[in-house]
């Protein structure tokens, strides 16, 4: 088995014995029938006393496996991609999320846990990064017209709220 494997494994019976309360992380099924540990369901609360609180965004966290170049998780980061995308200033309009610990160029370290990504993709939820900007039309509401944007994340909040 690889350290990638290996890793999600070991990171999968942490999670299981030890996770934030509201916060969901799983491997998909594979067509097979077994986990796919490279493919994880997740969902993330929107913090207590905050614009997002009540919601539960749904996101997919997918890990690499670059056989070309033998680089994978942990040497590499997740991609991590609310479905359905999320009106946010830093998720691109495809979902995916940018965020500085998300870039190996930036602040991924390899020993950045699932844990400690999902709990900066909440922290970011209410507080946007405007330098790193990834969606036009979220960016700009949030800079220009603060009420028009809680607006929509108050919308957004509904329509993600856990069954």
């Amino acid at each position: 088995m690889s350290l990638c494997q290996n890793r999600l494994q070991e990171e999968r019976k942490q999670w299981r014995r030890d996770h934030p309360f509201g916060f969901v992380a799983k491997p998909k099924r594979a067509p097979q029938g077994g986990l796919d540990l490279k493919n994880w369901e997740c969902a993330i609360p929107g913090k207590a006393n905050t614009l997002w609180e009540g919601g539960l965004f749904k996101i997919d966290l997918i890990f690499p496996d670059d056989y070309s170049t033998m680089l994978e998780y942990p040497t590499k980061p997740p991609k991590c991609k609310f479905t359905p995308p999320l009106f946010h200033p830093n998720v691109y309009p495809s979902g995916t999320v940018c965020l500085s610990i998300l870039n190996e160029e930036e602040g991924w370290r390899p020993a950045i846990t699932i844990k400690q990504l999902l709990l900066g993709i909440q922290d970011l939820l209410d507080d946007p990064n405007p330098e790193s900007p990834a969606q036009a039309d979220a960016y700009n509401l949030f800079k220009k017209d603060r009420p028009a944007y809680e607006r929509k994340v108050r919308i957004a909040v509904k329509e993600n709220q856990p069954n």
